[in-house]
């Protein structure tokens, strides 16, 4: 095992990616980037991670901030409840922790967002406390290293995993050795054509010398995911345009979009859309024209959505569903932070 972790560190020393949060012991600036780096690619996270860090410089500014600022910084990185989490845990720093990021494990768990991960690569990263990360990477990693018989995307087999990992971790330098094994599955022991050649652990490896590198990780089949179709409407109003925005801790909490939600089987778009509103907003509209129709694929669903141009007719808003609303100028639009959808189809509404 010793063999393992000295190999993986001195192949690290010398074929390290330069990355922006790798130039910093500052914890914070460490755990920004473990929150972006969470089921995003590292080549879209940099720069999303320097803007951050350029409106966000410490954990008091962001505690204080405005989520819609916050938000709207995240634009376009998606998974929003990290963001959210994030500035929630910030705030928690700074009344329970007066402001210092706990360097015990234990509180550190406790702040929203903190699971596993983000708590054993910021306290071995930033704090040298000796526990080892588990993502995709490490995962397929250790999956190819011992010929693992257990599926590297089932719940159930995630304590054996880190108890793998665990024991490979070298302790005197915990953070620069989670570092190389993600390095490593992400430059080398890629999902698709590793580069056994190149591999620091090619001799250590059971994939490599039984040539199952291409049998292994095992996986579990993913269920197929569905179709929905959505309809969505730009309601104009005294050359104003109304936003609503989703409750915080639901799909897409937090961020504002354009009315609208999901068609019922053998509705027509024009019906639906005209429900969502008098369902939500208690307001009666007239659809103008149909602007376009674009589609989207989150985690869990595809997307289909039509969005409709249209104009308020009667009534006052009562919300129900939405958190609030607000009537906006259009060039106070690119203010709000909105799903990928709306994004999508303002592209070619403008």
């Amino acid at each position: 095992m010793k063999t393992i972790a000295q190999k993986l560190l001195k192949w690290f020393e010398t074929n390290r990616r330069t990355l922006p949060w790798r130039n910093t012991r500052d914890p914070y600036a460490i755990w920004v980037s473990e929150v972006m780096l969470q089921q995003t690619q590292v080549n879209t996270v940099i720069p999303y991670y320097k803007r951050f860090l350029k409106k966000f410089p410490n954990i008091e500014i962001l505690s204080k901030s405005n989520q819609d600022d916050v938000l709207k910084c995240w634009e376009g990185l998606g998974y929003y409840a990290r963001a959210i989490n994030f500035q929630k845990a910030s705030q928690m720093v700074m009344t329970q922790f007066s402001g210092q990021i706990p360097q015990d494990p234990q509180a550190f768990k406790q702040l929203p967002g903190v699971g596993d991960y983000i708590n054993a690569a910021v306290q071995s990263i930033a704090f040298g406390h000796s526990m080892a990360v588990v993502d995709g990477n490490v995962r397929r990693v250790l999956s190819r290293l011992f010929e693992m018989q257990e599926t590297v995307n089932e719940n159930k087999y995630a304590k054996i995993f880190a108890q793998k990992a665990q024991s490979l971790l070298c302790e005197n330098s915990p953070g620069d050795y989670n570092q190389a094994i993600m390095e490593l599955g992400a430059l080398i022991c890629t999902p698709r054509n590793p580069q056994c050649n190149q591999c620091p652990l090619s001799k250590e490896c059971e994939a490599y010398r039984h040539d199952t590198f291409t049998i292994f990780p095992l996986r579990k089949k993913s269920p197929v995911i569905s179709t929905e179709n959505w309809v969505a409407a730009i309601i104009q109003k005294d050359n104003k345009f109304l936003i609503t925005q989703r409750k915080a801790g639901g799909f897409l909490g937090g961020l504002w979009e354009f009315p609208g939600g999901k068609i019922r089987n053998n509705e027509t778009i024009q019906r639906a859309c005209l429900r969502h509103i008098r369902e939500q907003l208690q307001i009666d509209i007239c659809i103008n024209h149909h602007v376009t129709q674009i589609k989207h694929t989150y985690t869990h669903f595809k997307q289909i959505m039509d969005a409709f141009l249209c104009q308020y007719a009667s009534g006052t808003i009562v919300l129900n569903g939405p958190a609030d609303y607000k009537w906006i100028k259009w060039a106070q639009i690119n203010q709000f932070a909105l799903p990928k959808s709306n994004i999508k189809f303002l592209k070619k509404f403008e």
